[in-house]
């Protein structure tokens, strides 16, 4: 009977130091933005017009996983690259938790690979950037109609017959902050309108939130909203069909994969990390407000 009982405490030992860091994270203080929907951004950085194709990629990539996840994508403006990428794309994602999985995109993504174009099989290195936005409701975010400057003017690109027949291009300009958002995906100038408010709106929560968590002296440096949208985070390796993320040195053999959407495995490794280093921090305060 001892021994029955010494092998029990040990299992059940193991078992509440499992129980123990569920616990932690579970009273860890949520994330009040975890359950929005997001605007998100794509904008082909260096590279030309094979940062333009990877631009594309990354788009297609997460309309992928929001479909696998059951959310909606809605294009909210755009500017398609000559060889079928994106120079620039903004959409939003609508579902369940969105900005809870997507929040960690944020920053630059670099590609490594042979592009369509090159004869002698060098592989090139390009990037694109991502930023992610928390959707904002008129209740979160009150603008001034006096503060905006709104302009139109005719669309260019792709489009239809009432492409550069019709005023019905938009540029809204936030006169306080200098944020100018542009929209010309619509044939409709309302339609161009309502969606350059959209994403107006979301920039300038995104805009709060960022230097909310700046003034925070105690604010731990995490890879969620440190504001830093320049650091490189994650790596598309093409021919060695390798995916690495730069902030937890992640290594994923299975970009082919990922790359078609299946982006679960890496999203929670992140999380997890993101989770320890919040208990962590969470411990040091505690331990500053008993000394």
């Amino acid at each position: 009977m001892i021994e029955l009982a010494r092998s029990e405490i040990e299992s059940i030992e193991k078992e509440m130091a499992l129980l123990e860091e569920k616990l932690k994270i579970l009273l860890l203080p949520p994330d009040p933005m975890d359950g929005k929907n997001i605007i998100m951004e794509i904008r082909a950085g260096t590279g030309g017009e094979e940062a333009a194709l990877f631009a594309g990629g990354l788009y297609r990539m997460y309309t992928h996983y929001a479909d696998a996840m059951g959310w909606t994508v809605e294009a909210l403006s755009s500017t398609p690259s000559e060889k079928g990428g994106f120079k620039e794309i903004i959409f939003s994602v609508s579902g369940s938790n969105v900005y809870s999985h997507l929040k960690y995109e944020s920053g630059v993504h670099r590609v490594q690979r042979v592009p369509a174009t090159e004869s002698q099989g060098r592989i090139h290195t390009s990037a694109s950037s991502v930023v992610v936005m928390p959707e904002a409701e008129d209740v979160n975010i009150e603008i001034n109609p006096n503060d905006l400057k709104i302009d139109v003017y005719r669309s260019s690109g792709p489009g239809g017959q009432s492409v550069n027949t019709t005023d019905s291009a938009v540029r809204v300009t936030h006169i306080p902050t200098g944020i100018v958002v542009t929209c010309q995906d619509e044939k409709s100038q309302l339609k161009n309108k309502t969606k350059a408010l959209k994403v107006l709106r979301a920039r300038l929560l995104d805009r709060a939130i960022t230097e909310q968590q700046q003034s925070r002296s105690a604010t731990r440096r995490s890879m969620v909203g440190t504001g830093d949208r320049s650091a490189k985070i994650r790596t598309y390796n093409f021919p060695q069909n390798r995916l690495t993320d730069h902030r937890i040195n992640l290594t994923l053999y299975k970009l082919d994969r990922i790359i078609e959407g299946d982006l679960n495995d890496m999203i929670d490794a992140i999380r997890i990390e993101d989770q320890k280093s919040a208990l962590e921090e969470q411990a040091k305060e505690q331990v500053h407000q008993y000394e």
